[in-house]
């Protein structure tokens, strides 16, 4: 498994690594009850703290997506797509709350956020396959 971290990143290195396993599982890039790199391979990997993957790992955990089997490690949860659906639309909405939130304290009104929302939807000016 695969994952691009960059110390660039707005997004701390943590959320960057729950972003990405969470992402690779909503979109079925990874399945259920496959096997996730141990929590030391992965920080190894990624050259970043094992409390920083050990954090990760915790808040997949509590979102369910992941599960832990006692000395074996952590795996990908049976999700159905309805399961995964909604997850996805939970966390979208979430960002939409937080960008129109930003978009307003910028000044911007209703009207504008829709005309902005729409026309980016349109263009096609976004990453699919992040």
């Amino acid at each position: 498994m695969l994952l691009h971290i960059s110390e660039q990143s707005a997004e701390t290195l943590q959320e960057q690594i729950i972003g990405q396993i969470r992402a690779r599982i909503l979109n079925g890039t990874l399945e259920p009850d496959y096997a996730l790199p141990s929590i030391r391979t992965l920080a190894k990997n990624l050259r970043v703290s094992v409390i920083t993957v050990q954090r990760a790992y915790e808040h997949l955990l509590n979102e369910e997506i992941i599960y832990s089997r006692r000395g074996k490690g952590y795996f990908v949860a049976p999700l159905g797509q309805n399961d995964k659906s909604v997850l996805a639309q939970q966390r979208f909405s979430q960002q939409l709350v937080n960008l129109i939130g930003t978009a307003r304290r910028d000044g911007l009104n209703d009207q504008e956020v829709r005309q902005i929302f729409n026309r980016t939807l349109q263009s096609g000016d976004y990453d699919d396959n992040a």
